[in-house]
């Protein structure tokens, strides 16, 4: 699979510097923590799931989560498995389409072996599982159980915690709760593929929900909340994990209070104006500001309940042929000594050291998610990547 795999080869060497390279559930986990992209929620009891992922996987999907948890009725978990079994076998029997990497968000740890050896042979389809509400004292019984199913199963399985406690939210309990799940997850470094933010659980909390054209960091509660897990969990300095956005929930503004928040110039550019209108119809452009702050405060991807969500994501995380040249230049052999540069575009300084590991991480998202060509901007992607 390959992220905007799902677009014509011709158009991609058109839109691209450099394509984004192809990955499989067996590459490298550090290669699959960035390129998870928008991965894309689903509820375990949907009855033509088998056919829902090949569809997706087709419109450009490489991530998805099969949700037991709060997506479905406590009453429905049963069902939900039985059909997880049911959809994992059926997607195990076509052999023309690859799907994305799928995870199955459980309940309780004890679900996790009990599935993997439900599944049988169809288990080789699966990458993971989303770990909810995870703290130290809740998440490691998740993590020995995952490394119990792994043993089994003789399956490379991946956990992704979701980090959405009222523990972790409340200020007098944060640093403690932060300090837990780093060892608890540093015991198990392998096995932790990304950490997700459950921003809907924490406006719980304090009765909040944001309006559209308001974005995560614009409730400052939530916000404070994704600054210090980006500060404990998600360093540079090679003890740091691949932290996720939060979902974004809305679909359609029935009424705006603010103005649209996207430029008319990049539209107009490309002549994409019923594009843009059709973004602000359906409040992506507090979306593609969310994702722009998503990256510049640490994350890398975003949970998405949504298929209209999936492109906005990819389409921002393209690396830019300018983010691409100062990276480049930054990187070179010849600069280890440090000292400072201007950039090719000889618009800012590139100063070696403090710029290297921006660097390092801008030239992983360019693996995988490709370099834009020189004139090339996120509305010629979007409009590419949109299914015909």
């Amino acid at each position: 699979m390959r992220h905007f795999g799902h677009i014509a080869p011709e158009v991609r060497r058109r839109l691209f510097h450099q394509e984004p390279c192809e990955f499989t559930a067996d590459s490298p986990a550090r290669l699959l923590s960035a390129a998870l992209g928008a991965t894309l929620y689903s509820p375990a009891t949907r009855p033509q799931l088998a056919d829902d992922i090949v569809k997706q996987a087709g419109n450009g999907v490489v991530s998805m989560v099969l949700c037991l948890e709060d997506s479905i009725d406590d009453a429905d978990v049963a069902a939900g498995e039985e059909n997880l079994v049911r959809q994992f076998a059926d997607l195990d029997s076509r052999t023309e389409t690859e799907p994305p990497l799928l995870f199955i968000r459980v309940r309780v740890p004890e679900q996790i072996p009990d599935l993997v050896r439900r599944l049988g042979p169809s288990v080789r389809l699966l990458s993971g599982f989303v770990l909810p509400k995870f703290t130290e004292e809740r998440g490691n019984p998740f993590l020995e159980a995952l490394a119990l199913a792994e043993a089994e199963s003789d399956r490379r399985l991946f956990a992704m915690p979701v980090l959405e406690s009222p523990e972790l939210l409340y200020r007098e309990s944060r640093v403690d709760t932060l300090e837990g799940i780093a060892r608890a997850v540093g015991k198990h470094r392998d096995r932790v593929l990304a950490l997700r933010l459950g921003v809907t659980d924490f406006c719980s909390s304090y009765g909040l929900r944001r309006a559209p054209d308001m974005t995560a960091y614009d409730v400052q509660v939530v916000a404070s909340v994704i600054a210090d897990v980006v500060n404990m969990l998600g360093r540079a300095d090679g003890s740091g994990f691949t932290v996720t956005g939060p979902v974004w929930e809305y679909f359609r503004v029935p009424e705006r209070m603010f103005k649209p928040q996207l430029r008319q110039s990049p539209f107009l550019e490309v002549q994409a104006v019923e594009l843009r209108e059709k973004l602000i119809e359906h409040a992506m452009d507090g979306l593609l500001r969310e994702i722009s702050l998503d990256q510049a405060n640490g994350l890398l991807g975003k949970t998405c309940i949504h298929p209209s969500h999936v492109l906005p994501v990819h389409a921002l995380s393209v690396v830019s042929h300018e983010e691409f040249s100062d990276a480049a230049d930054i990187l070179r052999p010849e600069r280890g000594g440090g000292g400072v540069l201007r950039s090719a575009y000889t618009n800012k300084m590139n100063e070696v050291k403090p710029h290297r590991a921006w660097a390092e991480r801008t030239l992983l998202r360019a693996e995988v998610f490709g370099v834009a060509g020189e004139d090339v901007g996120f509305v010629e992607l979007l409009t590419a990547g949109i299914p015909g």
